[in-house]
This record gives structure tokens, sequence and C-alpha cells, in this order.
């Protein structure tokens, strides 16, 4: 069984991202696949910050 903690410390780690830094991540990243999942991190973040502006009516 995984230590669910852990897990829930990294996410709150991640969620704290900008996209300067999810832009650097992708940038040094040493292979692909490490590319791919910073990458999809950032689109994660962007998509739930344009879902909190839709949801404030300010778009």
């Amino acid at each position: 069984m995984c230590d669910v903690k852990k897990y829930s410390d990294i996410y709150k780690e991640i969620a704290k991202l900008n996209p300067k830094d999810t832009l650097q991540l992708v940038l040094e990243s040493e292979t692909e696949e490490e590319k791919d999942f910073y990458e999809m991190v950032g689109d994660f973040l962007l998509q739930r910050r344009q879902k909190e502006v839709v949801e404030m009516n300010l778009f």
C-alpha cells in the first residue's frame, strides 16, 4: 500500500507551481517521459486556473 500522506504532500507542493516553474521543469527534464509529465502538470494547473476565472465570471 502506498503512503497516501507522502503523495498528498507532493500534490500540495506541485499545486503551488507557477507557469515559470513548470516551464523550468520542462526545460531541465532529463528524459522525454519526465518532460511529458511536467507538461501535463503545467496543463492541469493552467486548466484549474482557467476554471477558477470562469467561475468568478472574469471571462
